[in-house]
Parts: structure tokens; C-alpha cells; sequence
């Protein structure tokens, strides 16, 4: 595609906080750098989001256990010299402003403040905010459309990315309320289960209607996105007390003093808070019609280029799943399942709702034998194992005859090979299961 770029526009993206409801996933990473579709990250969609928007002048904040991060961005995105387009990590570090701990970023808004100065060199009217572990296809010039006037409308200071949810998602996101022109009104963040609140929060049944939905399955409530564009001068201004949070405390904050409008997306977007809504989200990739599409020419994901082989398969059966470059998989069973890159799956094998996230390396043979005599299986998943309804992190090492299947159905549990989180087991990284045994 060919843009006109905009560089009226500086783009910042969360790199995320501590994931603790992801983990392990999270034990040795931050939530974007988390892989996601066998092949990609999660930081990987809002960048890729902002340069299919014609929108390349990125920063992105980090802080926690970044170091698998900052590798992937460094290795991924590269822009010639002739351009004025750059994505750059801008890490928590001490100032003259910020010592000791106050020099870690507290939040999403403390994160923007403590690098206003950045921002501001990079010689951009809009602010565009956005999270670094969602899952969804946007073009953000959509969004600035709605923040700069279309429609006869005069531009406004702050735009929220918003989209109508059902009920039964409405406890953990915020919430907002707006007039007939598209003002937010009202912002609450996470109201919870209080039916008296939320009774007064529901969507209007005309926007309802617009918007395609049946109000039958309703009540239907507007949705901030975490997606925020805001003008220079009202983000500084915004920033200037110590709020800490976007969600929590600067938008419902500024609504009375600034004009805030929402902008109404309509798509698909999930916001990985969870094991089980990361496994869910990933295993619908593998389906028939995916809500999210890897496969759209005009707006592809993009990823570290990495110089694989094909894959090889060898006398297995496969249905409705996913199988990235570089994989080694002999005689197995593979039903609805994500099979990362340079993933090795032996003979026996019977993986079902499951992703494997592959490895970062090869073995030599040297490697095995060497593995062999101190008793560690060889890297990859050994004959005759059997996942279902599991995460495998990568550099896994699962030796033969080997049962991951929750067979008690506990929902939280760690027994030092492996841990269960929302009835899901999930083998850490650089996990060791030895052969035989059962969960």
C-alpha cells in the first residue's frame, strides 16, 4: 500500500505493566511481547495498525520485563533513512523530575507525563494513545476524522475509541454515556455488577439500532477502547495534576472541562486480560471464519521477518488449526490448535485446543545427546503425548507418553512443572516435563 503519512501525528503505545492475570505467560515478559497466531506478538497489531493507517512516527513506553520486547521491536521494525518515520522505545528511567521509585511510571498517564517532553519534540498537533496487548484491525484515520470535525462538525480536544458491548463484558472496562452529537457525557471505569448503576448506563436503543444490534440482546453499554486521541496542548494540560490512569482518573476528570467525543467502532476488538480469553482468542484464528483476519493483503500484520524453512509433516492429521514456518511434526493428531515456529511434535502425538508456541532454536545432535545423559527430553513434544485445553509457552521440553489434560479439573493450581490458571494448564517457559508424567 502507499501512504501520505501523517506527521501531524505522534503515535504512543503502552508496552504494559506487570500481566499479572496472565501469567506465566508474563513470568519472563510484558503482555505485548506475549506470542500471538503462531508467529507474531501482541505489540506486533497496534504498530502494524498505526503504519496501515498511514501513521508511522511511533513510541512505545516500557518498563516491565521489557528485555524480550525491546529484542522484537529492534529485530522487526526498521525504516530506510530517507524517512521521517521512526518507532522508538522510550523506557522508564530517572530525570532530574523523577528519582528513586517515582521514576517508574505508576500508569498509563504517568507513563504519557513523564515523557510530554518527547512528545512535544516531535513536532505533532494530535496525541494518539493506544494500548500495546488488544486484538483488533483499525484504521485510525477514522479516528482522527471524528477527532478533527467531519460531517460539519467542529474538530474537538479529546476523541475516545468506543464500541457497544453486551452485559456480561461490562464489569471490567469503562463505560461511557453521550448526547446525541457524540459528547461523552459521562465515564465510569468498571462499575462492576451494581444493576442500579448499570441500569443508568445502558446504550440508548436508537444508537443500538444504528449500529446493526438487536436490542433482544441487550442492554447493550458503550465501551472505552483504551484508545485516545488527544491534542497537545489539552495532554499537557490534562497531565498536569498527578493523575496516574487515563481510564481511572483523567478522562471522567476532564469531561466537565473539556470537549471529549466518541467515536463508535464497529469490529471485532478483544483486550487480553486472561488466560482463558488469550487461549480463546487465539483458537478462533484457527477457525473456519476467524473474527480477526491475518489474511487481508491491504492491512497485514507485520512481524520480525525471520529466515525459516517450511514446515515438514509427515503422515498427520490435522483439522481446523494453524501451523506457522519452520515446524517438524511426525505422525500426529492435531485438532483446533496453534503451532508456533520451529515447533517439534513426535510420533503419537494428539494435540486438541491447544497452542504451542514453538521455539526460538533448533537442536543439534550434539545437543540430544548431550540432553540425553542428563536425563532432560530433547526440546519440542515426545511420542505418544497427549494436550488438550492447554497453553505450551515456548522452549518447552515434553517428554514421551506425557498427559496434559487437567484430569481433575481444578481451576487454579502449580505443582512446579506447570500451572493451571481458569482450568487451563500451561507449561512455562522453558518448561521440562519429564516422560510420563500426568496432570
Amino acid at each position: 500500500m502507499k501512504f501520505c503519512y501523517d506527521y501531524d501525528v505522534t503515535c504512543v503505545i503502552m508496552g504494559g505493566g506487570q500481566g499479572t492475570r496472565l501469567f506465566p505467560l508474563t513470568k519472563d515478559r510484558s503482555k505485548p511481547a506475549v506470542p500471538l497466531g503462531a508467529k507474531y506478538r501482541l505489540i506486533d497489531i497496534p504498530i502494524s495498525n498505526c503504519l496501515n493507517s498511514g501513521l508511522n512516527r511511533i513510541f512505545i513506553l516500557t518498563q516491565f520485563n521489557s528485555t524480550s520486547l525491546h529484542r522484537h521491536i529492534f529485530q522487526s521494525y526498521h525504516f530506510d533513512r530517507y524517512s521521517r518515520g521512526f518507532v522508538e522505545i522510550l523506557a522508564a528511567q530517572q530525570s532530574p523530575q523523577n528519582v528513586d521509585r517515582s521514576s517508574w511510571y505508576q500508569g498509563t498517564a504517568d507513563a504519557v507525563r513523564k515523557n510530554l517532553v518527547r512528545l512535544k519534540e516531535s513536532g505533532a498537533r494530535d496525541i494518539l494513545i493506544l494500548s500495546g496487548d488488544q486484538i483488533y484491525q483499525m484504521d485510525y484515520r477514522d479516528v482522527l476524522a471524528t477527532h478533527r470535525g467531519r460531517h460539519g462538525r467542529s474538530p474537538t480536544e479529546v476523541t475516545v475509541a468506543a464500541l457497544l458491548v453486551p452485559k456480561a463484558r461490562v464489569s471490567q472496562l469503562g463505560i461511557l454515556q453521550i448526547d446525541d452529537t457524540g459528547t461523552v457525557v459521562r465515564f465510569v471505569e468498571k462499575p462492576g455488577q451494581n444493576e442500579e448503576l448499570l441500569k443508568t448506563l445502558e446504550a440508548p436503543a436508537k444508537l443500538v439500532e444504528e449500529c446493526g444490534l438487536s436490542s433482544q440482546e441487550g442492554p447493550w453499554f458503550l465501551a472505552n477502547m483504551g484508545i485516545y486521541v488527544f491534542r497537545l496542548d489539552t495532554l499537557e494540560d490534562a497531565l498536569s495534576g498527578d493523575d496516574v490512569d487515563f481510564g481511572h482518573e483523567v478522562i471522567p476528570r476532564i469531561i466537565d472541562k473539556v470537549h471529549v467525543r466518541a467515536h463508535l467502532f464497529h469490529g471485532y476488538w478483544e483486550d487480553i486480560g486472561s488466560i482463558s480469553s488469550f487461549l480463546t482468542a487465539n483458537l478462533q484464528l484457527a477457525s473456519a471464519m476467524p473474527s480477526f483476519n491475518f489474511y487481508n493483503k491491504d492491512r497485514p500484520i507485520y512481524t520480525r521477518a525471520r529466515n525459516l524453512p517450511a514446515t515438514k509433516i509427515r503422515n498427520a492429521f490435522m483439522a481446523d488449526s494453524v501451523i506457522a514456518e519452520g515446524c517438524l511434526i511426525e505422525e500426529a493428531r492435531i485438532e483446533s490448535c496453534l503451532i508456533g515456529i520451529r515447533a517439534v511434535i513426535g510420533r503419537g502425538v494428539m494435540l486438541s485446543n491447544s497452542y504451542v508456541m514453538g521455539n526460538d532454536y533448533y537442536e543439534t545432535e550434539d545437543d540430544r545427546r548431550l540432553h540425553r545423559l542428563q536425563l532432560i527430553p530433547d526440546i519440542g513434544i515426545g511420542d505418544g503425548t497427549v494436550i488438550e485445553n492447554a497453553i505450551v509457552d515456548k522452549n518447552v521440553r515434553i517428554g514421551k507418553n506425557v498427559v496434559i489434560k487437567n484430569i481433575e479439573k481444578r481451576q487454579e493450581y502449580d505443582d512446579g512443572w506447570v500451572f493451571i490458571r481458569e482450568g487451563i494448564v500451561v507449561v512455562p517457559r522453558n518448561g521440562i516435563l519429564p516422560d510420563g508424567y500426568k496432570i
